[in-house]
C-alpha cells in the first residue's frame, strides 16, 4: 500500500491507506503500522501500544496448513462440547502490562490464544512443535493466530537462536525475530 502510494502519488490519507489496508484483510493494517497495537473489530482497528522494551521471537512454519474459517469452527465446535459461550474479546491487562514494562516471563505468563485448542485438534502435530520449543527453553509457546504458524517466546537473542535450532527438524522453518517491528517503509528512496 505505502509502495503503491509513493509511486502513483494519490495523495491519500493514511487513514485512508488503512481502510484500504483493512479491505484487504484483517491483519494488513497492522503490517502496515507495524510496532505494538490493540486490534478490535476484525483487528482492523488499531490502537497503539507503549512497549519497553526488545522481545525476541522464533516463528515456526509448519509443514502443512490449517484453513482459518475450519478453525474457527473447531472453536465454535469444542466450545458448544463443554458447555462454554463464546466471550467477547477483551484486552488483557496483564498483556499491556507486560509489554510496556519490557517483561519477557510476565508476558510469557500473560499471553495465550484462544484458537489454539481448536487448531492442535486440527492438526496435531503441532503439538510436538510446541513441545520442543518449550523443552529448548521457550518462556512461552502459541500457536499464532489460527495456525499452523507457532510462536516462541525467548528471554533473550541467543535464546532465539538455540530455540529457532531445536525446533528445526519439527517445522519447515523456523526464524528469530524481534518485536516491536516498524511498520511499512520506502526503502532506497
Amino acid at each position: 500500500m505505502l509502495a503503491c502510494e509513493t509511486l502513483w502519488r494519490t495523495g491519500a490519507s493514511r487513514d485512508e491507506l488503512l481502510a484500504i489496508c483493512a479491505e484487504l484483510g484483517s491483519d494488513v493494517p497492522f503490517s502496515y503500522v507495524g510496532g505494538a497495537a490493540l486490534g478490535t473489530g476484525r483487528g482492523e482497528r488499531l490502537a497503539p501500544l507503549a512497549v519497553g522494551g526488545t522481545f525476541h521471537w522464533v516463528f515456526a512454519q509448519a509443514d502443512g496448513g490449517l484453513s482459518t474459517p475450519a478453525v474457527y469452527r473447531a472453536y465454535d465446535r469444542l466450545a458448544a462440547s463443554e458447555g462454554r459461550t463464546v466471550p467477547e474479546p477483551e484486552a488483557d491487562p496483564a498483556v499491556i502490562d507486560a509489554l510496556a514494562s519490557g517483561d519477557a516471563k510476565a508476558l510469557a505468563a500473560a499471553v495465550h490464544n484462544d484458537l489454539q485448542a481448536a487448531a492442535l485438534d486440527l492438526f496435531p502435530a503441532l503439538r510436538r512443535t510446541l513441545d520442543a520449543g518449550t523443552e529448548a527453553g521457550a518462556l512461552a509457546a502459541l500457536v499464532s493466530g489460527s495456525g499452523p504458524t507457532t510462536a516462541f517466546l525467548a528471554q533473550d537473542a541467543d535464546s532465539a537462536r538455540t530455540i529457532a535450532r531445536a525446533l528445526t527438524p519439527h517445522c519447515r522453518t523456523a526464524r528469530v525475530t524481534t518485536a516491536p517491528a516498524p511498520g511499512a517503509v520506502v526503502v532506497g528512496q
